[in-house]
C-alpha cells in the first residue's frame, strides 16, 4: 500500500487533535485513499464510509471519542472511525475471520459504543446512555450518526418524539443526508429533505442581519434580540428543519459535510447545548469513489477481489471406536460461478408475476440486495420499496392480501426479526396469503453476528398458521414460489447467500423431481447404511458426504426435507425405523430449528430404531468470517458430516 503521511501519523484519536489546522484534508485525503485500496480487495460497505470521512475527522477533533459516545447507526459509516482509533494497521483484515469487523465493535476498541448492523437504532440508544449519565451525573457528551434511510425507520421516529420531552437530556444527533440508504431513500421524509437542501437562505440571511446589528454601537444587541423576537413568526414558515423543532428538538443546519472547518465550527457551537439538538448534515455517498456518479452499486458495497484457491489436503477422520481411521477423498468441486440463490428467487418471481398479474413483490430498503431490480423495471405498479421499515412492510403486505393480492415480501432473515409482531398479528392470526422471502439464510459470513440468519426457523417456527420451507437448488426454489402464490396461506422460503445448484449440479442424485405436496419430503438417494435428513441448501452438502461415504463403500440414504413446518412426521418415523443411524443436517442454529422439529416428530412416535445426530449451527453468535470458512468451522462441510455420520452412536443436540 502507498504511503498516506499524514495518516501514518495517527496512532489513536488524541493524534487528531494535534494536527495542524491545515492538515485536517490531507488526512481526510488519507483516509479516502486507505478505505479505496482496502475495501477494493477485502469487500465492504464502501460508500458510506466515504461519504462521513470529514465529518468523522471532525467529531474526534471536538469530541473525546474515548470517553464520549458516538453512536453509529447500522455501522456502514465506521471504517473512518476504526483508522482513527488505532485499527489502523489491522485495517486490511477488514471482514476477515480473526480480523476487523465491517461494523462497530466494543471488542475491538472502546471507541466503538454497540455492536450495531441493524438500521432506526442510534438515536434511542444514544438517548438512553444520555438519560443515563443524567442519572449517574456523568459528564460526557453523547451523539448519534444517522443516515436519512434510518431515520425514516419507526424506532428512530418514536425516538425523536421521546427526545423532544427530555428537555433537560443532552444529546446530539447527526442527520447525515446523503440521499441514499443501501438503495435510494424513498418516502415524505426524503421528499421533505429534498426541500430543506433547496432552502438553507433563511440561516445565511439571518447570519449576516446578526453581524450587522451586533456591529451597532450601544443598540445593536438590543435590536439583535428585538429582531431575533420577529423574525420567530417568519422562521416557522421559512426554516428547513421545522418539522424536527416541532417535535421538540433544536435544529441546525443544513451545512456541508465535506467541508471538515464548517463540521469543526458547527460542533463547538452545538456540544454545549442543553436539551435534544439535531445538527443536519449533507453528504454524498460514495464521495471519492470512481466511478460512483453512474454505477452506484460500487459506493454501497465493493466485492473483493478473487483469491487464488487453497491447496486442500485429504482430510483424516476420527471414525469412531468401531470403525479405523480413514482418509476420506477430496470433496466433491462445486460449480464455479454459480447463479446465486437472490437471482434464482428474482427470476422465479418475475416469472411468476408474467403468469399472474395478483403478485406483487415488496422489500425493505432492499431492491438490489434482494433481486427485485428488474421486477420493478418490468412491473412497476407491482412493486413497493417502503425504505428501511421491516415492522411496516409487513403490515402493509398483510393489507395488499386483504384486498386480494398474492404479496412476496423479500426481506433478509435476520431483518425479519425487526418485523416480528407483525408476523404474529397482521399476518399469521389473520392467516393471509403473505410469502416471505427470507434471503441470506443461515451462515451469512463477512457482515457478521448481525447479519447471520440463523434463527428464523426457530422463531416462526413457533407460531401457528405458517408453512415453512426450504430448496434444495435453483429450479426448486422456483417450483417453490409457485406453490406458495397457490396455497393461500402465510409462508416462509428459507435460501442462502451465494451460489446456488442449478439443473444437473447436484452429485449422486438421478435428477428425477418430485411435485411438491404440502409437508412432504422427497427420497433423493437411496442408501442401507443410514440416512442424512438435509433442509434446504444444506442438501448439496449432504449428497457430496454421501458421494464420499460411498467411496468408502458406505451406502447412505439422502432425503430432501422441504418443509419444516409442517414436518413430514409420518416420513420421519418411517425413515428412523429403518435406519440405525440418521443426521439431520441444517445451516441454523440447534436450538429449536430443523433438527429439533425431526426429534419432536420421533418422540411423538415413541421409541424408534434409529440414534439421530442433530448437526446445525451451534448456539452461539458467530463472529465475522467467510461462510465457507465458518461452515467448515462447525462441522458443516462435507468431510465433517462424512465423518460424523461414521461416529454418530448417539443422539446429539
Amino acid at each position: 500500500m502507498s504511503p498516506t503521511p499524514i495518516l501514518d501519523r495517527i496512532q489513536s484519536p488524541a493524534d487528531v487533535k494535534a494536527l495542524k489546522r491545515e492538515e485536517l484534508p490531507l488526512l481526510a485525503a488519507d483516509l479516502r485513499k486507505t478505505i479505496l485500496d482496502v475495501v477494493t480487495v477485502t469487500g465492504g460497505h464502501l460508500g458510506s464510509g466515504m461519504g462521513v470521512v470529514e465529518l468523522t475527522i471532525a467529531l474526534h477533533r471536538v469530541f473525546d471519542l474515548a470517553k464520549d459516545r458516538l453512536v453509529f447507526d447500522v455501522g456502514h459509516q465506521v471504517y473512518p472511525h476504526k483508522l482513527l482509533t488505532g485499527r489502523k494497521d489491522r485495517f486490511h483484515t477488514l471482514r476477515q475471520k480473526g480480523g476487523l469487523s465491517g461494523f462497530t465493535n466494543p471488542k475491538e476498541s472502546p471507541c466503538d459504543v454497540y455492536t450495531m448492523g441493524h438500521a432506526g437504532t442510534a438515536t434511542s440508544a444514544a438517548l438512553g446512555i444520555a438519560s443515563g449519565d443524567n442519572l449517574e451525573k456523568t459528564a460526557r457528551y453523547t451523539i448519534a450518526l444517522v443516515g436519512d434511510a434510518a431515520m425514516g425507520a419507526g424506532c428512530a421516529f418514536e425516538a425523536l418524539n421521546f427526545a423532544g420531552s427530555q428537555p433537560n437530556v443532552r444529546t446530539l444527533i447527526i442527520l447525515n443526508d446523503n440521499s441514499w440508504s443501501i438503495s435510494k431513500t424513498v418516502g415524505a421524509l426524503s421528499r421533505y429533505l429534498d426541500r430543506v437542501r433547496a432552502g438553507p437562505v433563511y440561516t445565511q440571511a439571518r447570519k449576516r442581519m446578526h453581524d450587522l446589528l451586533q456591529a451597532i454601537p450601544l443598540i445593536g444587541k438590543d435590536l439583535d434580540e428585538k429582531l431575533d423576537h420577529a423574525l420567530e413568526h417568519v422562521r416557522r414558515l421559512v426554516i428547513p428543519g421545522q418539522v424536527f423543532e416541532e417535535l421538540g428538538l433544536q435544529y441546525f443546519g443544513p451545512i456541508d459535510g465535506h467541508d471538515v472547518f464548517q463540521c469543526i465550527d458547527y460542533l463547538e457551537r452545538v456540544k454545549d447545548l442543553d436539551g435534544p439538538v439535531l445538527l443536519h448534515v449533507r453528504t454524498k455517498k460514495g464521495h471519492g469513489v470512481p466511478g460512483s456518479e453512474s454505477a452506484y452499486d460500487r459506493a454501497h458495497a465493493a466485492k473483493p477481489r478473487a483469491k487464488e484457491p487453497e491447496r486442500r489436503e485429504p482430510t483424516l477422520v476420527e471414525a469412531g471406536k468401531t470403525e479405523p481411521c480413514v482418509i476420506l477423498p477430496a470433496e466433491p468441486k462445486r460449480k464455479k460461478n454459480a447463479k446465486p440463490w437472490t437471482n434464482w428467487f428474482a427470476e422465479g418471481l418475475e416469472q411468476l408475476a408474467a403468469r399472474d398479474e395478483k403478485v406483487v413483490a415488496l422489500t425493505a430498503a432492499m431492491p438490489d440486495g434482494t433481486g427485485l431490480m428488474d421486477f420493478a423495471a418490468r412491473f412497476p405498479e407491482r412493486f413497493f420499496d417502503v425504505g428501511i421499515a421491516e415492522q411496516h412492510c409487513v403490515a402493509f403486505a398483510s393489507g395488499l392480501a386483504v384486498a386480494g393480492l398474492k404479496p412476496f415480501a423479500a426481506i433478509y432473515s435476520t431483518f425479519l426479526q425487526r418485523a416480528y409482531d407483525q408476523v404474529f398479528q397482521e399476518v399469521l392470526i389473520q392467516n393471509l396469503p403473505v410469502v416471505f422471502a427470507m434471503d441470506r439464510a443461515g451462515i451469512v459470513g463477512e457482515d457478521g453476528m448481525t447479519h447471520n440468519g440463523l434463527f428464523d426457523i426457530a422463531y416462526l417456527r413457533a407460531l401457528p398458521n405458517i408453512v415453512l420451507m426450504a430448496p434444495k437448488d435453483g429450479p426448486e426454489l422456483h417450483e417453490m414460489l409457485a406453490f406458495a402464490a397457490e396455497l393461500g396461506r402465510p409462508c416462509g422460503i428459507r435460501y442462502a447467500r451465494g451460489g446456488a445448484p442449478g439443473a444437473g449440479d447436484l452429485p449422486g442424485w438421478n435428477g428425477m423431481r418430485t411435485a411438491i405436496e404440502l409437508g412432504r419430503m422427497e427420497v433423493l438417494r437411496p442408501g442401507r447404511d443410514g440416512a442424512i435428513l438435509a433442509y434446504g441448501a444444506m442438501v448439496q452438502t449432504a449428497l457430496e458426504a454421501a458421494e464420499l461415504l460411498a467411496q468408502k463403500g458406505v451406502a447412505v440414504e439422502v432425503v430432501n426435507a422441504r418443509f419444516v413446518k409442517p414436518i413430514d412426521v409420518a416420513g420421519v418415523r418411517a425413515l428412523a425405523d429403518r435406519h440405525d443411524r440418521i443426521v439431520t443436517l441444517e445451516d441454523h442454529s440447534v436450538v429449536g430449528g430443523f433438527g429439533s422439529a425431526v426429534l419432536e416428530a420421533c418422540a411423538g412416535a415413541g421409541p424408534v430404531r434409529a440414534q439421530i445426530a442433530v448437526m446445525g449451527v451451534p448456539d452461539r453468535f458467530l463472529d465475522h468470517a467467510g461462510r465457507g470458512e465458518l461452515l467448515k468451522e462447525f462441522g458443516l462441510d462435507a468431510a465433517a458430516v462424512a465423518a460424523r455420520f461414521l461416529s454418530s452412536r448417539t443422539v446429539t443436540v
